[in-house]
């Protein structure tokens, strides 16, 4: 039997054990987390020496956190491998496992011949490209090591790949939430109509410890009495449960009065506009209210002079947190208004434009004597920008006017945040909201989270089954990590919307197509 490098396996540290397995890391785990490396426990590690050129390809991306990744998984295997006997036979980890490097003797002499390569080499002929010889490296560890081989990598043509050859391969499981489940978004507690009565008139009730087992800090339930009636409520431990604290509408200024339409936007609302909930998670299909109802509770918060927040900070992932925008000409606001368009519609719903009768008379200015309240001359005085105004804002020139929601852009009221660049930002007194969450890995969504200072609060929205990141999936995403790992803090708070309410076409596509 040989080592990793072909050399006799005597001076190799791979540990032989019935109950001790050999993982083959591929590169996307360890830019994933780059701490992969101890979470093995006392098994074997190994990582084919290719995944070093490809890591040695990407630190040079100065400005991404794949950059970071690579440098970070380099610092860590300096310290761990200090010198050539140590790549050579391997090292023991501190958790009891061992870590080697892999070179594939067959790779740098073709002539040599092993049944394993040779049916590599029949169904996987390209040698050249990286994946096929990280494979080949996992297949030259199967082939020479009694311990079960098994490659992990969180690219899913790799593992079918290596599927094919007869090599046993996975995804990184460690940061992978339990299955998620396809019940309510909400449970009920049964009350007598006598208890739903003193609920309604105190505004908090005592459940029985049978009830309340179960549910975390911060969960919401809906009471209901054997003749049907029902009342919202909010988990707040132990046995106590309190009624939501919803005012009959919410408004941004200048704008419209926006109402939850159903009992899931109900409990958004009360977590929404709660000061003492600083991180709130919501998942939810297309067209259920996560952007409007999101953008219209910080805008309804922000007006108030005795509001603790400054403004409204938004932003979403390009493609995934570290993606360059680009050379892209314009401000970093036009840079990004294609991937935040979704709110400048919101804000459009919910700050409507009031277009003059005639288009030719759109640049003339409206007299502040036809309105009656406050409300009306905000909307008016903007829909009656000049075009010269116009024209620097947004790249809206040409003689068409700036539409209301833009000057709460222009004044920073409402800011575009890009993620690329969050890295050692603190976001002090702001609403910050993290559209399409479920895009980011649990490592991205820590490092937004950590940006947030004291009397801010973050809300991370999206549909963790709709996701395009190649590297992550339903269990392994960025917002179900977090809401999985924060959910029962006394600052933190989840929920679920169902129901979709922006038009009958929508919610029948959402759950159909």
């Amino acid at each position: 039997m040989e080592n990793l490098r072909g050399a006799p396996a005597s001076n190799s540290r791979i540990k032989v054990s019935g109950k001790v397995k050999i993982f083959v890391l591929d590169t996307n785990v360890l830019l994933h987390d780059p701490q992969s490396i101890f979470k093995f426990q006392d098994n074997n590690l190994a990582i084919p020496v290719e995944v070093l050129e490809e890591l040695d390809g990407i630190k040079g991306e100065q400005s991404t956190e794949r950059g970071r990744s690579a440098r970070r998984v380099h610092r860590i295997l300096q310290e761990l491998l200090p010198d050539s006997r140590s790549m050579h036979e391997g090292v023991e980890l501190e958790n009891g496992g061992t870590l080697s490097i892999i070179i594939n003797p067959y790779l740098a002499d073709p002539s040599r011949r092993s049944p394993a390569m040779e049916r590599l080499r029949s169904i996987l002929p390209d040698l050249t490209k990286k994946d096929n010889r990280i494979i080949a490296a996992a297949l030259f560890v199967q082939e020479r090591f009694s311990p079960p081989t098994i490659l992990v990598t969180k690219d899913v043509n790799v593992q079918l790949k290596a599927r094919a050859v007869g090599l046993e391969s996975e995804d990184y499981l460690n940061d992978k939430v339990p299955a998620l489940d396809e019940e309510a978004s909400y449970r009920e507690i049964p009350v007598s109509i006598y208890e739903m009565q003193r609920f309604s008139s105190e505004g908090f009730f005592e459940v029985s410890p049978g009830e309340a087992k179960g549910l975390f800090l911060n969960e919401y339930v809906l009471l209901r009495s054997d003749e049907g009636k029902t009342m919202p409520a909010r988990f707040y431990g132990e046995t106590s449960v309190r009624r939501l604290n919803l005012p009959d509408f919410v408004k941004a200024p200048g704008g419209i009065p926006i109402r939850a339409r159903n009992l899931e936007q109900q409990f958004f609302m009360d977590a929404l506009l709660d000061e003492s909930i600083a991180l709130l998670t919501c998942y939810g299909k297309a067209g259920t209210g996560k952007t409007l109802l999101s953008t219209a509770c910080a805008l309804h918060q922000t007006q108030d002079e005795h509001s603790r927040y400054d403004g409204l900070s938004i932003s979403r992932p390009v493609i995934a947190l570290g993606k360059d925008i680009g050379f892209l000409p314009g401000s970093l606001e036009e840079k990004m208004r294609p991937w935040l368009q979704p709110y400048h519609d919101a804000l459009e719903v919910l700050i409507p434009s009031k277009p003059p009768k005639d288009p030719q008379f759109a640049a003339k200015k409206v007299s502040k004597k036809k309105y009656k309240n406050r409300d009306d001359h905000f909307v008016a005085a903007m829909t009656s920008a000049q075009p010269t105004h116009a024209s620097h804002n947004g790249g809206h020139g040409n003689g068409h006017a700036i539409k209301p929601y833009e000057r709460l852009l222009k004044s920073g009221m409402v800011e575009i945040e890009a993620l690329a660049f969050i890295r050692g930002r603190s976001i002090a007194r702001r609403f910050f909201i993290l559209d399409e969450a479920q895009q980011l890995t649990p490592h991205e969504v820590k490092t937004v989270i950590t940006r947030i200072s004291e009397g801010s609060k973050i809300v991370l929205i999206g549909d963790p089954t709709q996701i395009d990141n190649p590297y992550v999936d339903a269990r392994s995403n960025g917002l179900v990590y977090c809401h999985n790992r924060m959910k029962g803090q006394a600052i933190a708070a989840h929920v679920k919307l169902m129901k979709g309410e922006r038009s009958k076409l929508a919610e029948l596509a959402a759950d159909l197509l």
